[in-house]
């Protein structure tokens, strides 16, 4: 049998049914598609640190106030996770990601002719930061129902397009705004950015239907299965009754409660069959939830979200501070934009690797990313350390690597059976961002008061790197949580098992061979 089955009309707005995940087909394109939105969005996100010393100068604020900006967008963009969700259970992820790629746009835009850095909060941090949301959160989910053993390397590669946009987008800004300016080379992203309408437009809804779904659907009209079978049951009841075996088969008329007498073996039966299955109705498929909350019942899930939460501290801030501490180290500004750009290609080789490892069978996937997360700790303490061009080109490659053995896997994680499983990805994917928005908003912000208050933009990258570790603790618990919980289910279901087989009484079968005697007497004597 094949795959796919034709049960709709193939178009571009059509959605994709199978019979199990494709691991291919079309998910290939959303591959495509969630490359460019990666690099359009956090790609942005990460190059922002280009225009940091312009907007200082421009507005004359400090560098905690200017950090504020991307604090917002990330806080806006994890914030409104569980909305994201909602608006794509409800209205479909094609048409949510091309509203998300308007609103980045807009926002962008806008930015441009801003006169104040307040004006930059509302239309970076709050109109781009929710466009960022709709965009990104639908798009990863979909990819990840369209792969399965797959997943994490397919994940991990389509998930570089930010590490090439950070490569290609901050030196291309920067020689950008040596021509034009920073106002013009951001409005210049903005209409990149409505590119993203054109990758959401390619995301088309997957279906996934049994194999014997299918085969019930495409059978040609006969009996209908279930009275086929009873009928069977009938006929078998018939010729056991017939040697005097003793014993009734549970589905025959004579064990219907109230039935105290044998019947003639005639059509009644197939007549009283046929009527079982007209008045059995089919229950009502249940409604998917648009946001299933039951996922903050799993202790696994807690703490894979506290990881979160402070992993998240050390995502951020060192690619906005990498040029301001090259320059504070007397590096110039074509060095320093070198060093950044070193960093997203030594990030795009840390996703490739992290999915090709994790791809492996078999391997415990939660443990790998602990060692990752691990070692992206050590990468933000040596930063302080780094003296001089190639000192700190050497933290930054080894940060970058690092970082995408994290970065590209953390999220698609969550579809894996020690975390929630693919069932509960989509709600366990906006809780989990939701959960990340509070280290969003106080990350950078907390790393330029540090900086604001010692002079010195080592304090950033220590206070990235406690919150690594303290994500390393959680991210340790959640194996064993699981493994907890496991146990404690199926120690309940052996103690119902038990209770149920010791309610039934010693002797049930002697008293239905009794029974079946005493019919059969019944039946000798007329």
């Amino acid at each position: 049998s094949k795959m796919t089955v034709k049960a709709v009309k193939m178009s571009c707005t059509a959605p994709n049914v199978y019979t199990k995940v494709p691991d291919g087909g079309w998910g290939w394109t959303i591959a495509f598609a969630f490359f460019f939105v990666e690099a359009l969005t956090y790609g942005i996100i990460k190059s922002f640190g280009v225009f940091f010393n312009d907007l200082m100068e421009s507005f004359d604020e400090t560098n905690s106030r200017i950090s504020w900006i991307i604090s917002i967008c990330v806080f806006v963009q994890t914030f409104t996770a569980p909305l994201s969700t909602v608006l794509s259970n409800r209205f479909g992820h094609r048409l949510v990601v091309m509203a998300g790629g308007v609103l980045i746009s807009t926002g962008m835009v806008t930015a441009a002719f801003a006169r104040s850095v307040v004006d930059m909060y509302v239309t970076i941090g709050v109109i781009s930061g929710l466009g960022y949301c709709l965009s990104f959160l639908p798009t990863v989910t979909i990819l990840s129902q369209y792969f399965d053993k797959r997943r994490s390397l397919v994940t991990a590669v389509a998930s570089t397009g930010e590490c090439f946009a950070v490569f290609s987008f901050a030196p291309a800004i920067t020689a950008l705004k040596e021509q034009i300016g920073w106002r013009y080379s951001l409005l210049s992203v903005g209409v990149l950015q409505l590119s993203i309408i054109i990758c959401g437009s390619l995301l088309r809804p997957i279906i996934i239907k049994e194999q014997d779904e299918v085969a019930v659907k495409a059978r040609p009209p006969e009996e209908p299965t279930e009275t086929k079978y009873m009928l069977e049951n009938e006929q078998t009841r018939t010729s056991i009754d017939s040697i005097d075996s003793g014993v009734e088969i549970t589905t025959s008329p004579s064990n219907v409660p109230g039935k105290t007498k044998a019947e003639p073996k005639s059509e009644e039966p197939k007549e009283h069959v046929q009527m079982l299955v007209e008045n059995d109705s089919t229950p009502p498929e249940p409604k998917t939830k648009l946001l299933d909350f039951s996922v903050m019942k799993d202790c696994s899930f807690i703490c894979y979200a506290f990881f979160g939460l402070f992993a998240t501290l050390g995502f951020f801030a060192p690619s906005l501070y990498i040029i301001p501490l090259s320059l504070s180290l007397g590096i110039s500004k074509d060095r320093s934009a070198y060093i950044l750009s070193a960093m997203a290609i030594a990030e795009v080789f840390g996703r490739i690797s992290a999915g090709w490892v994790l791809n492996r069978k078999p391997i415990r996937k939660i443990y790998i990313e602990l060692i990752c997360v691990v070692l992206l700790s050590v990468a933000l303490f040596a930063f302080p350390f780094a003296s001089e061009f190639w000192g700190l080109m050497t933290c930054s490659i080894f940060f970058g690597f690092m970082l995408g053995t994290v970065a590209g896997t953390h999220i698609p994680l969550l579809a894996e059976d020690d975390v929630v499983g693919i069932e509960k990805m989509s709600s366990a994917a906006g809780v989990y961002v939701f959960i990340q928005s509070i280290a969003g908003l106080a990350g950078p912000p907390l790393a330029g008061v540090l900086v604001d208050t010692t002079k010195n933009y080592s304090s950033a990258f220590y206070s990235c790197a406690a919150g690594m570790i303290l994500g390393a603790v959680f991210l340790s618990l959640v194996r064993p949580c699981k493994v907890g919980l496991c146990h404690r289910q199926r120690h309940r279901a052996e103690e119902s098992v038990t209770e149920v087989v010791a309610d039934l009484p010693d002797d049930f079968i002697e008293m239905d061979i009794g029974k079946a005697e005493n019919s059969g007497k019944g039946c000798d004597s007329v």
